[in-house]
């Protein structure tokens, strides 16, 4: 076990990353379960990838919040974050709120496809796409309607511009 500063221990297994192609240990759900929420918030804040995925879907909605203050997630976990249709949507706006994130385009193609993302944002990001992929958007039944009709509009503005 690993001890801080505070009196919250947390498994070294869990902080450190594991080295590449080993697999993830079975009972690490089990292991993460059975933690005080003082320990998985720890844990969030330190936690190597593989627990990070986890407590990114845990029930408490203040454990994903702090995965994602964990300075060491990747652009692809944010991407992962971003596409998981179950993800809060409070997590949702904390990704978009976040500059350095957005600029990558999958997080923000992410975002506008994930139909539990707030509109506002959904709307906003969705001028930064690329016209193929606001093409796909438009004909698409995975988002909102609104974020298709924007799509839409989007697209016959760009089409009667071009004449």
């Amino acid at each position: 076990m690993r001890v801080g500063t505070d009196a919250i221990a947390v498994p070294q297994a869990l902080v450190d990353e594991p080295p590449a192609g080993r697999s993830v240990e079975k009972s690490l759900v089990g292991r993460i379960r059975e933690m005080s929420i003082a320990e998985r918030i720890k844990l969030a804040l330190r936690g190597n990838r593989e627990a990070r995925m986890i407590l990114v879907r845990d029930g408490n909605r203040m454990i994903p919040r702090f995965v994602l203050q964990n300075p060491r997630i990747s652009d692809e976990e944010i991407i992962a974050v971003g596409k998981n249709r179950s993800a809060d949507d409070e997590l949702l706006r904390t990704i978009a709120a976040n500059r350095e994130w957005t600029k990558n385009y999958q997080v923000r193609l992410a975002l506008v496809t994930n139909p539990k993302a707030p509109l506002v944002i959904a709307l906003r990001l969705l001028g930064t796409l690329y016209e193929s992929d606001v093409r796909r958007l438009a004909k698409s039944k995975n988002v909102s309607a609104t974020v298709s009709g924007a799509a839409k509009r989007i697209l016959l503005r760009k089409t009667e511009g071009g004449r």
